[in-house]
């Protein structure tokens, strides 16, 4: 029923990065460790104020206790690459790099999230998600709501001691559930709507903030729940948060929620979609039409956008190429660079893969409010 969700983490496409090799900094040797001996704690240093700092336990980075734990249906990588980066995004609305320290989470282990996950029973009274009752119809049936829960940590360095301050927990909902009537039949779905979406994620979102504050270290620091609308299995592009609420120190019970904005979009759209914007849709045929015209062994151009308010927020284009040989790699990527410069829309983060069957070829990549892309063409040896 609970499977370990494997994501492939790429440090180019990813990004939410939270520390390149920078100057690591010994804060303190003052943690027991449970034979006795003390653990020594070191920050993985900072490149820039885009990213949080992360922490070292004995020379390794401390990595989650549950990460990558969902309900076995989640399928979709756009979803949990998007559930991820999306969360650390609400975490920098709240919680500056300059002052906060990033933990992966320690506090939720992967037995209590995977109880939670599941179905609430005699067995598992802890289950977040509805019992299930007798009928398999997909309007009969109570559908699983919640798919997975990604907990973040952000410490204060204090002296050369390192203090858990604040915390944000993710919470991601399904829009549609898929399920088997019986354990090698075909698949059927229930379709869950916007209303329930909202309904179900912010009563879950109550239960979680309630149990996090029975534990000792969470009960007098300020706990960000933000809530994610998974995207089908199907879809192209990954879900969105829809709403967040910060919850200051002892708050048990959640008042206010701050509605996000976001939908994303594949590019070219499909002839029945509706985007955001004509002059984004446009500048995109546009750039596509030009590479594709001077380039033809092009299997594919396409790109996810993201758009926050009703503004571009972000972009990624893929390119699939039929390429060989590293010149054509080379003069490709050159040309991409002065046509997405020229065509693709501005002030707004764009990053651009190339890659065939065998493996990424180059990687463009530009910075909100900045002209010039950079680029890296990846040589093989």
């Amino acid at each position: 029923m609970l499977k370990k969700a494997i994501v492939g983490i790429s440090i180019i496409l990813s990004g939410f990065m939270l520390a390149a090799c920078g100057s690591v900094d010994n804060l303190s040797s003052d943690t027991n460790s449970s034979n006795g001996s003390k653990t020594k704690t070191q920050l993985t240093g900072q490149t820039n104020d885009n990213y949080y700092q992360g922490v070292i336990k004995n020379g390794r980075y401390r990595t989650s206790k549950s990460r990558g734990v969902s309900v076995s249906q989640e399928s979709n990588q756009f979803n949990i690459k998007g559930f991820e980066n999306g969360l650390l995004n609400i975490s920098k609305k709240e919680f500056s790099t300059k002052k906060y320290v990033f933990q992966e989470g320690q506090y939720l282990s992967t037995d209590q999230v995977e109880n939670w996950l599941d179905r609430k029973s005699k067995s598992n009274p802890t289950g977040l998600n509805p019992e299930k009752v007798k009928s398999t119809t997909p309007t009969g049936r109570t559908p699983i709501y919640l798919s997975q829960i990604d907990e973040q940590d952000f410490m204060v360095q204090n002296g050369k001691s390192l203090k858990l301050s604040a915390m944000t927990v993710g919470l991601a909902i399904n829009s549609v559930d898929y399920y088997k009537k019986t354990q090698y039949g075909p698949t059927y779905q229930t379709n869950i709507s916007n209303a329930e979406v909202k309904k179900h994620g912010k009563a879950i979102a109550n239960q979680v903030l309630q149990r996090l504050r029975k534990k000792k270290a969470l009960k007098n620091i300020p706990i960000i729940i933000a809530l994610y609308k998974s995207a089908s299995d199907d879809s192209l592009v990954g879900g969105n948060f829809f709403a967040y609420s910060l919850n200051d120190d002892s708050e048990t019970k959640i008042s206010k929620w701050t509605k996000v904005n976001q939908k994303n979009y594949v590019f070219p759209l499909q002839s029945n979609k509706k985007g955001p914007s004509t002059n984004d849709e446009d500048s995109f045929d546009n750039f596509k039409s030009t590479i594709q015209g001077f380039f033809p062994n092009l299997s594919g151009v396409t790109a996810q956008a993201q758009y926050t308010d009703g503004s571009l927020s972000g972009m990624n284009v893929n390119i699939t190429t039929q390429f060989y040989s590293q010149t054509e790699i080379i003069s490709f990527t050159q040309y991409i660079q002065g046509a997405a410069q020229k065509y693709l829309p501005a002030n707004a983060p764009i990053d651009i893969t190339v890659q065939s069957t065998e493996g990424i070829q180059s990687f463009l990549s530009r910075k909100a409010n900045e002209k010039k892309f950079s680029a890296h063409i990846f040589n093989s040896y």
